[in-house]
């Protein structure tokens, strides 16, 4: 209980904006820890954080976006294979192009508002030259809606979900660990 509570306490301080920030860039680019794990302690803790926490990590995550984007683009027999190679695999990358090529903006959309691994996404982007102010802008109305629901949703209820989260903190944390999983699994079925 006690590291719950320092949690709480050290989200809601304002430099906790940024932890958010980079982590959703990280999140973006490598990591397979939902964005939403770093934004529900600090809105939870104080309410008045919503806006900024809904805001650093849609910034952060239309920055980690662009940088796997450009990564595709322009890095992509470099850094891009090692990030397919060590974070998912060429298969999975192979059938993201796939899907991209087949469904263009419906799978941007998907995989902003789902599970669905977006660091892959991003890198086919810029592998196949997919218009950046298209993917980009599509990617911040539908990250952005995502982020905001979730954060709306934590301040509304704050106090319940403050509740819930000093009681089952490491259950949710292990539940959207496994729910970013099944984002993998999602696309190695398709």
């Amino acid at each position: 209980m006690k590291i719950v509570t320092k949690i709480l306490d050290k989200s809601s301080k304002p430099w906790y904006s940024w932890v958010v920030f980079l982590m959703t860039v990280f999140e973006s680019i490598f990591l397979f820890i939902p964005p939403e794990v770093f934004m529900t302690p600090a809105i939870i803790s104080d309410k008045r954080r919503a806006r900024p926490i809904i805001f650093a990590a849609t910034m952060g995550s239309i920055i980690g976006g662009a940088i796997s984007y450009i990564i595709g683009l322009w890095l992509f027999d470099s850094v891009g294979i090692w990030l397919i190679e060590n974070f998912a695999s060429l298969e999975k990358f192979e059938m993201t192009k796939s899907l991209f090529t087949k469904y263009g903006i419906l799978i941007i959309i998907a995989t902003a508002i789902t599970p669905i691994p977006y660091k892959l996404l991003a890198l086919c982007a810029g592998f196949l030259q997919y218009p950046i102010l298209v993917f980009l802008g599509v990617s911040a109305i539908f990250r952005t809606g995502r982020f905001a629901i979730i954060g709306y949703l934590l301040w509304r209820f704050q106090e319940k979900a403050n509740e819930i989260f000093k009681k089952y903190s490491w259950q949710i944390t292990i539940a959207a660990i496994i729910f970013a999983l099944l984002g993998l699994l999602i696309i190695t079925v398709l």
